[in-house]
């Protein structure tokens, strides 16, 4: 709990000591977690909720339809209205549950009945940018810290060898740039690092020096450097953190390429997670599914995969929908399965909590003929594994897939029971800046109970 006196100095002071805390990798537990390690699979750009996972047989009925004399139609973010658009894709139930799945995802479809699918999401941004730092951040500005850099900040990395919040990133930043993974006000030692999908994943991983014990006495000189300075300075954030990443980065030479080195892996795990297929962005996604596994492993907090760079536009498709939603989908379905079916063999699900989403879904109708535009009033998440209920469909849109209408989801409400499930109130993870006690979800957000075990 946070210690606050009247002058607020006491608050101050346990913001320091938590921080202090949480890089020595010692978690604070508010009560007991479900959870250990988070995989947040972002599909970046918004993949539609009617083209996916939120059937809507009333789409076929109006197709081709005026909108506006079927419903009210909210201002999009470009305003070219189209007619009311059915799914190109065909739906089916799937597992136990009987969720229905589009056939974009014939992998992801048979593994249902681990996944509780949220229909009922909802945005406060249509735009890209904004939107990834509400989704990232809890908030629509920049310079906030992430979610990944909150969660670090509260429970710590159980591997000092390996950043506690690590970005797998498939080569494409998204609006917003970095800002999406920083730390923002907290301890810099907190924020993303990015690792790039090619080899290697970070710069510098081999060392330059002819030796190690060169490298070593060269690392002790800057050891002692940084702490004359940092005492002289009064322990400063900036010299604090810088010196914490040049430890972490040092061990890290060591632990990345043993991460990275995948040939140890059976034949048969490499074709589960679809590195043999003949799509390559599929073996690209699926390298990064694989490398999360490992992560999870070595007590990695909270991993996050953006989609590959050579998909079609993101999910962002405005146009040609049916190749741009049939590419990211080739891309990750055999993939994401795999990570699925995988942690749960290794018994790893349980601990492990999957949140797959995008920043906001798509319209019901069409913009322009063969697109679908922003749409922030309800959108479709999944998440598996971690205390989460599996085989559960929580929330519903309106009968048009358009706007959240039972069981409403907020961003804030999506982060509070994230932490929820590592154990972590979210009212009471905060952090002392510009004289008030910040937190990822703000004065908002209630964990949606319904879906937890």
């Amino acid at each position: 709990m946070l210690l606050r006196s009247a002058n607020g100095f006491g608050a101050v002071a346990f913001s320091a000591l938590m921080a202090e805390t949480a890089l020595a990798g010692k978690p604070v537990f508010h009560h007991q977690p479900k959870a250990r390690n988070i995989i947040f699979l972002y599909m970046d750009g918004g993949p539609s909720q009617v083209d996916t996972f939120d059937y809507k047989p009333l789409l076929e009925k109006f197709n081709g339809r005026d909108p506006h004399t079927v419903f009210k139609v909210e201002p999009t973010q470009f305003n070219n209205i189209g007619k009311v658009m059915a799914s190109p894709w065909k739906f089916k139930q799937h597992g136990q549950c009987g969720t229905w799945v589009s056939e974009l995802f014939p992998n992801i479809a048979e593994c249902v009945d681990d996944m509780a699918v949220i229909k009922s999401m909802m945005s406060k941004f249509p735009e890209h940018t904004s939107a990834n730092y509400f989704l990232h951040t809890g908030s629509g500005l920049q310079g906030r810290p992430s979610m990944g850099a909150w969660m670090g900040y509260g429970l710590g990395s159980e591997n000092q060898n390996l950043p506690g919040f690590i970005v797998l990133n498939g080569g494409l930043v998204p609006p917003g740039g970095l800002d999406n993974f920083n730390s923002g006000f907290l301890p810099a030692a907190f924020q993303g690092s990015v690792f790039r999908a090619g080899d290697p994943p970070v710069a510098n991983i081999n060392r330059l020096e002819a030796s190690d014990a060169e490298q070593q006495r060269k690392f002790a000189l800057l050891r002692k450097l940084d702490a004359s300075v940092a005492e002289r300075l009064g322990r400063p954030d900036e010299i604090e953190s810088a010196i914490k990443n040049q430890e972490t980065a040092f061990r890290m030479q060591t632990a990345v390429p043993e991460l990275i080195e995948i040939n140890s892996e059976s034949p048969a795990v490499k074709r589960l997670y679809g590195l043999e297929a003949t799509y390559p962005q599929t073996r690209t996604f699926g390298r990064q599914c694989l490398i999360a596994r490992r992560l999870i492993e070595r007590g990695a907090r909270f991993i996050e995969l953006t989609v590959p760079s050579t998909v079609h536009d993101r999910w962002d498709q405005h146009a040609n929908l049916r190749k741009g939603h049939e590419d990211n989908c080739r891309a990750v379905d055999q993939p994401i399965a795999g990570l699925l079916r995988d942690l749960k063999a290794r018994g790893l699900l349980e601990t492990t909590l999957v949140v797959w989403g995008g920043e906001f879904g798509r319209t019901p109708f069409a913009q322009g003929n063969d697109g679908r535009d922003h749409n922030q009033y309800g959108f479709t998440i999944w998440m598996a594994g971690g205390g989460v209920k599996g085989g559960i469909v929580h929330g519903e849109t309106d009968e048009f897939g358009y706007k959240a209408q039972r069981g409403r989801v907020e961003i804030h409400d999506l982060h509070a029971t994230m932490l929820h499930l590592l154990g972590i109130d979210h009212k009471k993870l905060t952090f002392r800046f510009g004289g008030r006690d910040m937190r990822l979800t703000d004065v908002h957000g209630n964990v949606v109970h319904e879906i937890v075990t």
